[in-house]
């Protein structure tokens, strides 16, 4: 087991994107992991059966522990979460493992991601808010990194394959 492959860059595939805010007609986006990117990340990494997950104070903190077998000892990394405002203590739970994953190094490069502010479209907006037809989960996303896995490159396309957004400079 090669712990250093925690800390992989995840593919673009393996992140999501939504809407952070939304001013004068242009979205800020935010890239995130889900749980479920962590689970895999563990399973592929250490083993199904090499890693586990323990949460406390009433899962605002989580330890992930990985199993190291040359001490014969769990070693574990803990941070906490906060809320969410769809359901509150699933989402405490959620977020503070994918913080415990953050310290094992699993999607740490999305903190030096470059801020996404993209112009919206005149229907996908009114006013204040997004309407149903600004649909983030659709766009094509591609992202390129260094070899010492930072950012190098991250762009998207809508449904209509209008370049909504790009960063970056890509390898020929």
């Amino acid at each position: 087991m090669n712990l250093m492959e925690l800390s992989k860059p995840l593919t673009v595939d393996q992140i999501d994107f939504r809407v952070q805010s939304i001013h004068n007609g242009n979205a800020i986006l935010l890239a995130y992991k889900d749980a479920r990117c962590d689970m895999q990340r563990l399973d592929d990494v250490v083993g199904p059966l090499n890693w586990k997950r323990e949460h406390s104070r009433d899962n605002h903190n989580c330890t992930v522990s990985i199993w190291n077998e040359q001490t014969g000892q769990w070693v574990g990394k803990e941070d906490t979460g906060t809320e969410s405002n769809a359901e509150a203590q699933k989402g405490l739970a959620s977020d503070s493992f994918k913080r415990a994953c953050f310290n094992w190094g699993i999607g740490r490069e999305l903190y030096d991601y470059p801020f996404i502010f993209v112009k919206l479209k005149d229907d996908e907006f009114n006013g204040t808010k997004a309407t149903n037809k600004l649909r983030v989960r659709d766009w094509k996303w591609y992202s390129e990194f260094h070899e010492n896995g930072k950012l190098s490159f991250l762009a998207c396309k809508d449904a209509s394959g209008d370049v909504r957004w790009k960063w970056g400079v890509r390898s020929e």
